[in-house]
């Protein structure tokens, strides 16, 4: 009796641990705040949105699988951009005398969100991959379109911040904004069809796997022999996009209190803005990279390609346009002037990764230079 009643707590431990701990900790966080905890509602807070965040996205691909292309980008997308934003925003909105650090953190955060997908994901993922497999094959295609997208969304992110050192520049700084901001939804928009219609061969895997094939090969014999019990496998469409949007919404509470309670937390230890939106970007980025490393533990490396650059894009051509449109009708002086340090680390990240997947085949000692790379950021950042 006892070796039957084991196997099935350890496969509700494996399937309901996020949502358990994501729900307790939202619990304890409002607590501790509404008693005036700061301190301690700050962390528990992050740990509510970080598991939240993951069950978010077990739900979205779900979804995502059933509903088909284009639907079903459009879901993941969704799900992977809402976290980010919802944190952001709310610290964007918090009031009082420090709102122009709160600005600096949201652009901090932005430029971080990047920073962290393509380091921390990428190297990570890459390196653990690599350990485990002397190298990894995934489609050049996807890491060549994506790294040509990064580098030119970030080209374009430069144009406002130049503007600072022209006559009158900074004047014309919310309007350049605005318009930067434009151009990338417009971008956005084309390479969505792009890559969901026209070329969605892109963003395939041309590797064949002997171990991911004699795993889903020992996948589709387990689930011949008993049933899923992973409840969100067995809600309808509609029921599950409920769930996303209650998760979501139970998420922004998370992150208001966050953004309500953060700043005196940063403040207290001495931490820069820089630093403040390293963190934030950790926060929302860390479901994606659980995924990431378990895809590259399965040889699913073109999984953790599409991870890492496809959030990436996300999170300049989306998040961007969106903040700056919640700024723009809640009369927020946000402006997309970021400085030397954001844009040169943007920069050398792209070029960094394009170097690291250009030949569709990677390695451990191409995600320890990531790694590398990301700690040397957040050196200067943490000092900046």
């Amino acid at each position: 009796m006892q070796s039957d009643s084991s196997p099935v707590f350890r496969d509700l431990i494996e399937d309901y641990w996020d949502i358990a701990v994501g729900l307790l900790a939202a619990l304890v966080a409002f607590y501790f705040h509404s008693t005036h905890h700061g301190h301690t509602a700050t962390f528990i807070a992050a740990l509510s949105i970080v598991a939240l965040s993951v069950t978010v996205s077990e739900v979205a691909e779900i979804l995502a699988e059933r509903l088909g292309e284009p639907y079903g980008s459009f879901v993941l997308t969704f799900s992977a951009v809402a976290v980010e934003i919802i944190l952001l925003f709310m610290i964007l909105t918090t009031r009082g005398d420090a709102q122009q650090e709160n600005l600096e953190i949201v652009k901090s955060g932005i430029i971080s969100a990047v920073i962290v997908d393509m380091n921390v994901l990428l190297g990570l993922a890459v390196f653990i991959g690599g350990l485990a497999f002397a190298e990894q094959e995934h489609n050049e295609d996807t890491s060549s379109t994506y790294t040509t997208i990064l580098f030119i969304s970030s080209i374009a992110l430069l144009v406002p911040s130049l503007l600072v050192y022209t006559p009158d520049g900074s004047s014309k700084l919310l309007k350049a904004s605005i318009i930067i901001s434009i151009m990338l939804f417009t971008y956005y928009i084309i390479i969505y069809v792009f890559q969901t219609k026209t070329h969605s061969h892109f963003f395939k895997s041309t590797a064949r796997s002997r171990i991911l094939r004699l795993k889903k090969r020992k996948k589709i014999l387990e689930d011949e022999e008993h049933e899923d019990t992973y409840i969100f496998e067995k809600l309808p469409i509609w029921a599950n996009l409920i769930v996303i949007f209650l998760l979501i919404f139970l998420t922004g509470i998370m992150a208001e209190i966050f953004a309500h309670d953060s700043h005196t937390l940063f403040q207290s230890f001495g931490i820069s803005s820089g630093l403040a939106g390293l963190i934030i970007a950790i926060i929302s980025v860390s479901p994606e990279l659980i995924t990431a490393v378990k895809a590259a533990k399965n040889d699913q490396i073109q999984r953790v390609v599409n991870i890492a650059m496809g959030a990436s894009t996300v999170s300049i051509l989306v998040t961007v346009p969106v903040l700056m449109a919640l700024a723009y009708f809640n009369h927020i002086p946000f402006t997309l002037d970021f400085n030397a340090l954001q844009i040169g680390a943007l920069l050398l990240t792209v070029i960094l990764a394009w170097k690291t997947t250009d030949n569709g085949e990677t390695n451990y000692i191409e995600g320890a230079s990531h790694l590398m790379f990301f700690a040397c950021f957040a050196v200067i950042a943490a000092m900046y």
